[in-house]
């Protein structure tokens, strides 16, 4: 059986201490990370580069879809801003609803970074893989990474991202998702 554990970054993110209505309800960070090193995913998928896995497992909680549809009924609750994920990343231009309520993701995919890439990050593990961040959706597919953490990605470690250079297809992929798509903050 694979080895997991929740990064600190992804900590922060998918459990934050004020809770969100947009991140993982009714589970506590330990009680994910046994979940995911007892059940087997339903998938698991490549990612974006080899060090980079995504397990596909059925919603067992109330969270809610990660991204919705941008229409003539919603465009007016995008907002947007520019924000950093963290303390050592620059800001950059970020969009998201507000006002809206998604459904009920059928699926939790958490992405996973091998040890080896984390290590590489600045971020040693004792596991085998490590949770950098979770998608929630309809359907048992990943959704495209947002056009700028692709960007973030290629700049390299220094500047928050893997290193792996920028695929020009995959980015336009994601910017059609993207340009048609928008996540929430509730």
């Amino acid at each position: 059986m694979t080895s997991i554990v929740l990064t600190e970054f992804a900590r922060t993110r998918l459990f934050p201490r004020v809770p969100r209505a947009n991140t993982i309800q009714d589970c506590s960070p330990k009680a994910f990370e046994r979940r995911l090193n007892d059940e087997s995913p339903l998938r698991v998928l490549d990612g974006y580069a080899p060090f980079c896995k995504l397990h596909v497992h059925r919603n067992w909680t109330s969270t809610r879809c990660i991204a919705l549809p941008i229409s003539d009924g919603n465009r007016h609750c995008l907002r947007s801003a520019y924000e950093a994920r963290s303390t050592e990343e620059l800001p950059v231009l970020v969009r998201w609803f507000e006002g809206v309520e998604p459904p009920v993701a059928d699926f939790l995919i958490p992405i996973l970074y091998s040890r080896e890439q984390l290590a590489k990050e600045g971020t040693p593990i004792a596991a085998e893989w490590g949770i950098v961040g979770c998608l929630y959706t309809a359907e048992p597919e990943e959704i495209p990474m947002a056009p700028i953490t692709m960007m973030r990605n290629a700049l390299g470690v220094e500047q928050g991202g893997s290193g792996v250079a920028l695929d020009r297809e995959a980015y336009r992929r994601s910017v059609a998702f993207w340009n048609a798509h928008a996540n929430w903050r509730g």
